[in-house]
């Protein structure tokens, strides 16, 4: 019954017409059967002129009315999207375990909306739902409707921005009629506005106008949710953004409107191998596939970019013309995700030499020196722009970076040059995005995280922050010389490093040389082997470095 309290209720106007219509064309054919043959002949002549030039009038009326609110109310009208037609369940949601924990509260008290309203509590009107793009935010929202069993409209926040004043705040209202409609009918509904930053941004007043039309789409906006509060109809707003919650609006965020927030991060190493399962069976691979080295060697991948590297790996293997999808294929896609496609460039052997000798410098360094990354990828080949890199990855997650993990970031930087300098007697220009790289990263120690070489040295503070015309000219002079204090340390120690191991640099600039590139098994290998060779003086290596 109240299915169809709505349906008159959509559509009484098109019933109106269709009955006005018919009662119409009644009373024209009973006034045409009274008219003499000669009229009723001419009459019944002009009609179809007649309709003709009504339906012109209103095709030329409609088009243009179209073109200028392009996209207007129209764009809305998109069809429910029914539970059964997501079949998304939390089981299908890999990774986001506490995530799911607080979904999961959420479709509870839809699905004992009713005891909840008995003992005097309500519903959860407004969730937001925060973490870097790619990670299913989406999917998750689309899990919470289909395991609470209640529709789900989905919209992006670009739907309502028009140049038009009101045209969004239109579509708002529209969205939200709809809503409740469908939470009258069956008991509950979930609104899923994605990108909610795109209209949720903090509000701008101005006197010349500029963002009237975002302002008033966000007011419609927190209108709507208000009156959520005293509707019967139990109607739950899901936002979902990467931005951080200070672009938000204030009044976005305050209880009652999106008060409850759901942070969603990238996979740890397990989600990563689940993940990594899941896309897998997608596709026809080979069972051997080491799917733990592919876990450790995706760090800070979402499952997006997961997805996207076996696909990739299924093009490959497909332009390959293979039948499976095996563990070269996926390391390729990587490689090409990454690092850029191949370019096969011919260069001079003296400028292929230095090149391998920049790269050897920047692999020796990475590989015994750094505390918390390894080696991914050296390679000589032209890749993204570059003549040669070196790539690594974190060996596990870090939310933090230490002192030590930032001086060894630099030192990593300064070895290409370093090593081209002790080779060659000069450098090159190949080492302007390192020495850049370096200059940011110190800058960054002393300036914003108040690190100094010398711990008695106190600079505690994020000076950044300050105007520049407040800060003194003997302070920006103390902070800058304590930045080149760090590269000049950070280059002697690479210096005498390379120095004491010379002889496992040109090692492994040979084999660069002779392969062009090498993963990090091979690296790995390369070094090993190297150090039973005690005739080259490998046993020797200090890596025993100290900060001072």
């Amino acid at each position: 019954m109240r299915k169809f309290k709505i349906f008159l209720r959509n559509n009484w106007l098109l019933i109106v017409v269709i009955l006005s219509s018919i009662v119409l064309l009644i009373l024209a054919i009973i006034g045409l059967s009274s008219l003499e043959s000669f009229y009723r002949n001419l009459t019944l002549s002009t009609i179809p002129v007649q309709i003709l030039l009504t339906g012109l009038n209103a095709f030329i009326f409609v088009y243009f009315y179209m073109t200028i609110f392009r996209g207007g109310l129209a764009s809305m009208k998109k069809s429910k999207i029914e539970p059964e037609q997501i079949n998304v369940k939390f089981k299908d949601v890999i990774g986001l375990e506490q995530a799911k924990k607080e979904a999961m509260e959420v479709v509870q008290l839809l699905k004992d909306r009713t005891k909840v309203k008995k003992i005097g509590g309500k519903i959860v009107k407004g969730i937001l739902l925060i973490g870097p793009p790619g990670c299913g935010k989406t999917l998750l929202a689309k899990a919470i409707a289909t395991e609470a069993k209640v529709p789900f409209l989905h919209v992006a926040g670009s739907e309502f921005v028009e140049i038009f004043v009101g045209v969004g705040a239109a579509r708002i209202r529209k969205l939200f009629k709809k809503a409740r409609e469908y939470a009258y009918a069956y008991g509950a509904c979930i609104v899923f506005i994605d990108e909610l930053d795109v209209i949720g941004r903090g509000r701008v007043f101005s006197f010349m106008g500029a963002g009237e039309e975002t302002n008033s789409t966000q007011n419609q906006l927190l209108v709507e949710m208000d009156g959520l509060e005293s509707s019967q109809a139990n109607v739950v707003v899901i936002g979902a953004t990467n931005s951080p919650l200070e672009v938000l609006d204030p009044a976005l965020l305050r209880p009652g409107r999106f008060d409850r927030k759901i942070y969603i991060s990238k996979p740890n190493l397990n989600e990563r191998k689940e993940i990594f399962k899941y896309y897998l069976k997608k596709v026809k691979h080979d069972p051997n596939i080491d799917i733990d080295k592919l876990a450790k060697k995706t760090v800070y991948k979402s499952p997006a970019d997961i997805e996207n590297i076996v696909k990739e790996a299924a093009l490959i293997a497909l332009r390959n013309q293979k039948e499976v999808v095996d563990m070269q294929d996926i390391m390729e896609a990587i490689d090409r995700i990454e690092l850029g496609l191949r370019h096969e460039l011919t260069l001079v052997p003296e400028e292929k030499q230095r090149i391998a000798y920049h790269e050897a410098g920047h692999t020796v360094v990475l590989y015994y020196l750094h505390p918390t990354d390894d080696v991914f990828k050296a390679s000589i080949v032209s890749r993204g722009g570059a003549l040669g890199l070196v790539s690594h990855i974190p060996k596990e997650e870090f939310y933090t970076m230490s002192k030590e993990k930032l001086l060894a970031d630099i030192k990593v930087s300064l070895a290409g040059y370093v090593a081209e300098k002790k080779k060659f007697g000069s450098t090159s220009t190949g080492v302007e995005a390192d020495l850049r790289y370096a200059t940011q990263i110190a800058h960054f120690m002393v300036w914003k995280l108040g690190m100094s070489l010398d711990s008695n040295e106190l600079l505690v503070g994020n000076f950044s922050v300050l105007p520049e015309n407040e800060i003194s000219e003997s302070l920006k002079e103390k902070l800058n010389n304590e930045s080149l204090k760090i590269i000049n340390y950070c280059i002697h120690e690479v210096e005498d490093f390379l120095t004491s191991n010379w002889t496992v640099t040109e090692f492994f600039a040979e084999k660069l040389l002779e392969k062009e590139e090498l993963d990090y098994d091979e690296i790995d290998e390369i070094f090993k082997s190297f150090a039973k060779e005690k005739e080259e003086g490998y046993e020797n290596i200090n890596v025993g470095l100290t900060l001072p």
